[in-house]
């Protein structure tokens, strides 16, 4: 079920759906900027969908093919009938919405759970992809000491994460989405009332509230047993990547972003002072500063 609400406006902004795979997974796409553009496609986070993108769209849109997905679930992507939640899946999917434009070869921007998608993306396919930029996530080789010091400040994903349960608290208990936004940004960037009430609208559809769930639950059967047991140490980062993360953020600590160690041929970080975890919101500028640093060239 996708998001029954009409699609927030923003400035030109193009719309279409993607039909992604045999069980006839539809997934939504917000384009902006010109078809001759150098492309760049851009995963949101949670609880978020493509408007995470608003601040960023028209700083770019003259000079970049901008694709701004909602991923399996979220906004208005139908969630697949069967499975689709996992990393591995999501990453499937995407790579499917980009055969179906007919783009060989991306730019990548990823914000949260769309930044841990990216990573997923350019280990499987790095032919795929020019770059990746990350946003207020860890790569998946954080040191286990940084890592095992901050898995606290994940307790909200244990009213989210197992099955029948996370849809309802989700669904019946939107407050929650709201107060997550809220914490993730300092007191001096807070959410404008009206971007705010439509994320926490769209978080708590039926059809979002599901894919949360599931979400959540994918990464704890399947990509929290891979850390912990060093599974990504077999897999090499070869496409140019760049982490920002900010030093407010409450979730993704500095230190998870630190590359020491990590198997990547082209992997920096860099923390901004002052921010916390939505960049996108925060920062715009210095997103947008970020993109043409990698992907201008």
């Amino acid at each position: 079920m996708t998001d029954p609400r009409p699609l927030p406006d923003l400035p030109g902004v193009r719309h279409r759906h993607l039909d992604v795979d045999a069980d006839g997974t539809v997934l939504h796409l917000a384009e902006a900027g010109p078809s001759t553009g150098i492309p760049l496609l851009f995963l949101h986070g949670f609880p978020q969908h493509w408007y995470a993108w608003r601040h960023v769209v028209p700083l770019l849109d003259r000079e970049f093919r901008l694709l701004c997905l909602d991923l399996p679930g979220f906004g208005w992507s139908a969630a697949p009938r069967r499975g689709g939640h996992t990393t591995d899946d999501r990453a499937r999917l995407v790579l499917a919405a980009l055969d179906r434009l007919g783009l060989d070869r991306v730019g990548l921007v990823g914000h949260d759970w769309g930044a841990w998608t990216g990573f997923e993306l350019a280990l499987r396919a790095p032919e795929r992809f020019t770059g990746l930029l990350a946003l207020n996530m860890t790569h998946p080789w954080p040191r286990q000491r940084a890592l095992l010091g901050t898995a606290w400040r994940f307790w909200y994903t244990a009213l989210l994460e197992y099955p029948g349960v996370g849809r309802r608290v989700v669904r019946h208990r939107p407050g929650l989405l709201g107060y997550l936004l809220r914490r993730g940004v300092p007191a001096e960037t807070p959410w404008p009332a009206d971007e705010l009430a439509e994320y926490v609208a769209a978080g708590s559809t039926p059809g979002a509230a599901r894919a949360a769930e599931r979400l959540h639950w994918g990464f704890v059967v399947r990509d929290i047993p891979r850390l912990a047991l060093g599974r990504f140490r077999h897999r090499r980062l070869t496409v140019p990547t760049r982490l920002l993360g900010g030093e407010l953020d409450p979730v993704i600590r500095p230190a998870l972003l630190s590359p020491a160690g990590a198997p990547a041929d082209d992997l920096t970080a860099e923390v901004l002072p002052g921010c916390g975890h939505f960049l996108p919101h925060e920062r715009p500028g210095e997103v947008a500063a970020a993109v043409r640093r990698l992907f201008a060239a």
